[in-house]
């Protein structure tokens, strides 16, 4: 696909004061979007062929339990097509459309026993569209974050950012389900998945592999699971991108 843009689907309730479905935490994601993009870790994308190394952020939506508090795999297409076809975010067949769910939102088909994230495509009239599904990872830190202190003081929502960047890889490499992946259905990020490398720092009692710039502060400190780059190795992610 071409350069992909990404549009974020706030789910639930983020408005909260438990300190993780908060606005500050909806600011740590848009933070890591900013610093993600072009950034050495997510241009291994590019060597694969059409990916691309970079992405776009787009526009945001916020969905106040339209389906209620517990999702179905449909339900969470449900929430993509209802921000689309209310006007609020575009039809964008190049588009990643982030349904990111706040911790008191189940999804049925295995949110925090079976997977942290997931990420597919459909057809919305005679568009194809791609979206994926992440959960605050503080509905269940044990099973979807590394660890339960983040560098960011938001243990979920450090948690949820390194579940992003695992689906926004397998997006864009393998959009359709049909591109790129192992003989064993692994895709890119699976094949690296949860693993940190060997080049982790600490601050505030987390661990960190990853600096980016960002918006509302200088920079940040993110503990992502590595990727695997066209050489067939996980890469390390220990970077920070020129500003």
């Amino acid at each position: 696909m071409r350069t992909p843009t990404v549009y974020l689907i706030w789910y639930g309730n983020w408005n909260q004061i438990n300190g993780s479905d908060t606005p500050a935490g909806q600011t740590i994601v848009n933070d890591f979007l900013y610093g993600l993009s072009g950034s050495p870790y997510y241009q291994t994308n590019a060597s694969y062929g059409t990916p691309t190394g970079s992405f776009a952020v787009g526009g945001t939506y916020t969905d106040t339990y339209s389906q209620g508090s517990t999702l179905s795999d449909q339900g969470v297409a449900n929430v993509v097509a209802n921000a689309i076809n209310s006007l609020a975010l575009p039809k964008d067949s190049n588009g990643i459309y982030f349904v990111l769910t706040s911790s008191d939102v189940a999804e049925t088909s295995g949110f925090c026993s079976r997977y942290c994230g997931w990420h597919t495509y459909g057809t919305l009239g005679t568009t194809n569209i791609k979206y994926a599904f992440v959960g605050n990872a503080n509905r269940c830190l044990n099973a979807c974050a590394a660890q339960t202190t983040g560098p960011n003081g938001n243990a979920g929502v450090d948690g949820m950012a390194s579940v992003i960047a695992h689906e926004l890889e397998e997006a864009n490499t393998d959009p359709n389900l049909n591109a790129w992946y192992d003989p064993r259905g692994y895709e890119d990020a699976d094949k690296c998945a949860w693993t940190f490398g060997q080049n982790i720092s600490s601050v505030n009692g987390a661990y960190y592999n990853m600096t980016l710039p960002a918006l509302s502060v200088t920079s940040r400190n993110f503990l992502i699971q590595r990727e695997l780059d066209v050489n067939s190795l996980c890469y390390v992610n220990y970077v920070t991108k020129a500003q």
